[in-house]
């Protein structure tokens, strides 16, 4: 059964994909490029957010367990405008938030503001929870630029599992019919959503073996795309679908009082 990244793992990843990100505002030919994937952004909005929030994270790493809701960031959070200026800058957001993290360790209870999930209020969920989001936003940027790339098979693949972790995890009932979704990588791992009158929750199919009960609806799709597709970057119709489509329909307009 594959394992989580440990928390070394994952502050490697944070810092790759950071670099990656820097690499496509290097080559970008103006920052007042519009960024496809979030309209009404230019890449000069993505990178402020970037940096803006790597340095409040780290803040609210380094605020420790009793924090109860994100802190401002420190020092200069504003990113300069001219180029070399504003790479710089994002260097030091990475290198503030990785530090953050170090200092605090995986255990350390840390403010994350994902409510009740299948992912721990701690620094090492928060780390977990980075890896995704600079992935993400690096392919916002390299789309921008004209040199889209897949997202990295070992991010991606911890990506499906914590996109369902914390944004399909609840304690309200499914108000229909129980049932479940698959969702399989094509890279070898799959993961089953299960909703009922319990709520919904996520775990790990096995590889091999004994195959659990058919699901209501299978998703099936590289690990890069079904994280593109949970984030909204790609439409479902770039995955393939398998049982009853109306499912997702019914997932789309569920609306749990504590979805995260």
């Amino acid at each position: 059964m594959p394992k989580t990244p440990e928390f070394p793992e994952l502050l490697q990843l944070i810092d790759d994909r950071a670099a990656a990100f820097r690499a496509a505002v290097a080559v970008a030919p103006s920052l007042d490029l519009p960024v496809p994937t979030c309209p009404e952004w230019t890449l000069s909005d993505l990178v402020q957010h970037i940096g803006e929030g790597r340095r409040r994270w780290a803040a609210t790493v380094a605020a420790g367990p009793d924090a109860t809701s994100r802190t401002p960031a420190g020092g200069d959070a504003v990113a300069p405008q001219e180029r070399e200026a504003v790479l710089a800058w994002l260097a030091a957001s990475t290198e503030l938030l990785l530090a953050a993290l170090r200092e605090a360790g995986p255990d350390q209870g840390c403010f994350t503001g994902w409510g009740v999930t299948q992912t721990p209020h701690t620094a090492g969920g928060v780390a977990r929870h980075q890896v995704q989001e600079i992935a993400v936003h690096t392919y916002d940027a390299q789309l921008t630029v004209g040199e889209s790339a897949a997202l990295p098979v070992e991010v991606a693949l911890d990506g499906v599992e914590e996109s369902l972790f914390i944004a399909s995890f609840t304690r309200s009932a499914w108000p229909h019919r129980p049932t479940a979704f698959d969702f399989h990588a094509t890279e070898g791992r799959s993961w089953r959503l299960t909703v009922d009158g319990a709520g919904a929750r996520t775990t790990r199919l096995p590889a091999s073996g004994e195959a659990p009960e058919a699901a209501g609806l299978a998703i099936t799709g590289t690990a890069s795309d079904l994280v593109l597709w949970r984030y909204d970057r790609i439409p479902v119709d770039a995955l393939r679908l398998d049982g009853d489509r109306e499912l997702l329909d019914l997932l789309y307009a569920w609306e749990p009082e504590d979805w995260a």
